[in-house]
Protein backbone atom coordinates (compact mmCIF):
# COMPACT_ATOMS: atom_id res chain seq x y z
CA UNK A 1 0.00 0.00 0.00
CA UNK A 2 1.26 3.35 -1.33
CA UNK A 3 1.41 6.18 1.13
CA UNK A 4 -1.15 8.24 -0.78
CA UNK A 5 -3.27 4.58 -0.83
CA UNK A 6 -5.17 3.63 2.73
CA UNK A 7 -7.48 0.58 2.96
CA UNK A 8 -9.42 -0.51 5.57
CA UNK A 9 -12.63 -2.48 6.47
CA UNK A 10 -15.51 -0.70 8.75
CA UNK A 11 -19.28 -0.54 8.93
CA UNK A 12 -21.67 2.45 7.85
CA UNK A 13 -22.25 5.16 10.24
CA UNK A 14 -20.37 8.00 12.33
CA UNK A 15 -21.84 9.51 14.70
CA UNK A 16 -22.21 13.05 14.48
CA UNK A 17 -23.70 15.27 17.78
CA UNK A 18 -26.07 12.24 18.86
CA UNK A 19 -27.11 11.12 15.51
CA UNK A 20 -25.87 8.92 13.26
CA UNK A 21 -24.92 10.06 9.70
CA UNK A 22 -24.48 7.74 6.66
CA UNK A 23 -20.88 7.76 6.33
CA UNK A 24 -17.22 6.10 6.90
CA UNK A 25 -14.99 6.81 9.17
CA UNK A 26 -11.62 6.96 7.89
CA UNK A 27 -8.92 6.34 10.26
CA UNK A 28 -6.14 7.83 11.61
CA UNK A 29 -6.80 10.54 8.82
CA UNK A 30 -5.08 13.49 10.22
CA UNK A 31 -2.21 11.49 10.08
CA UNK A 32 -2.66 10.20 6.84
CA UNK A 33 -3.57 13.47 4.88
CA UNK A 34 -1.28 15.64 6.78
CA UNK A 35 -4.74 18.28 7.64
CA UNK A 36 -7.64 18.37 10.40
CA UNK A 37 -9.51 20.24 7.48
CA UNK A 38 -11.67 18.49 4.78
CA UNK A 39 -9.82 16.99 1.74
CA UNK A 40 -10.80 15.96 -1.67
CA UNK A 41 -10.42 12.08 -2.03
CA UNK A 42 -10.81 8.99 -4.43
CA UNK A 43 -13.07 6.56 -2.38
CA UNK A 44 -13.68 2.95 -3.54
CA UNK A 45 -16.51 1.87 -0.94
CA UNK A 46 -16.86 -2.40 -1.63
CA UNK A 47 -16.57 -2.55 -5.27
CA UNK A 48 -18.26 1.02 -6.07
CA UNK A 49 -15.86 3.77 -7.12
CA UNK A 50 -16.58 7.41 -5.93
CA UNK A 51 -14.55 9.80 -7.78
CA UNK A 52 -13.42 13.66 -6.14
CA UNK A 53 -15.66 13.36 -2.82
CA UNK A 54 -15.15 15.23 0.20
CA UNK A 55 -13.32 13.75 3.21
CA UNK A 56 -15.32 16.34 5.77
CA UNK A 57 -14.18 16.87 9.43
CA UNK A 58 -15.80 14.87 12.07
CA UNK A 59 -15.46 17.32 14.73
CA UNK A 60 -13.59 14.64 16.47
CA UNK A 61 -10.41 15.22 14.39
CA UNK A 62 -10.86 12.64 12.00
CA UNK A 63 -12.21 12.85 8.69
CA UNK A 64 -16.12 10.73 7.13
CA UNK A 65 -16.59 10.04 3.66
CA UNK A 66 -20.77 10.48 3.15
CA UNK A 67 -22.87 7.91 1.54
CA UNK A 68 -25.61 9.02 0.35
CA UNK A 69 -29.29 7.20 -0.25
CA UNK A 70 -27.91 6.53 -4.03
CA UNK A 71 -24.40 4.95 -3.36
CA UNK A 72 -25.93 2.89 -0.29
CA UNK A 73 -28.48 1.46 -2.65
CA UNK A 74 -26.50 0.67 -5.24
CA UNK A 75 -24.06 -1.18 -2.58
CA UNK A 76 -26.88 -2.63 -1.27
CA UNK A 77 -26.23 -1.79 2.09
CA UNK A 78 -27.20 0.65 4.83
CA UNK A 79 -26.07 2.36 8.26
CA UNK A 80 -24.46 -1.12 10.09
CA UNK A 81 -23.31 -2.66 7.06
CA UNK A 82 -19.83 -3.82 6.62
CA UNK A 83 -18.07 -2.17 3.55
CA UNK A 84 -13.99 -2.72 1.97
CA UNK A 85 -12.77 1.11 1.94
CA UNK A 86 -10.26 2.12 -0.53
CA UNK A 87 -9.00 6.25 0.17
CA UNK A 88 -6.58 7.60 -2.68
CA UNK A 89 -5.70 11.20 -2.18
CA UNK A 90 -6.32 13.62 -5.07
Amino acid sequence: MGADRLSFQTTIGVEVKGETWSCVEIPDSAEFFGTGKTVRVDASIDDLRLENVGAMVTGTGGHMVSLSATVRKALGKDIGDPVEVTITKR
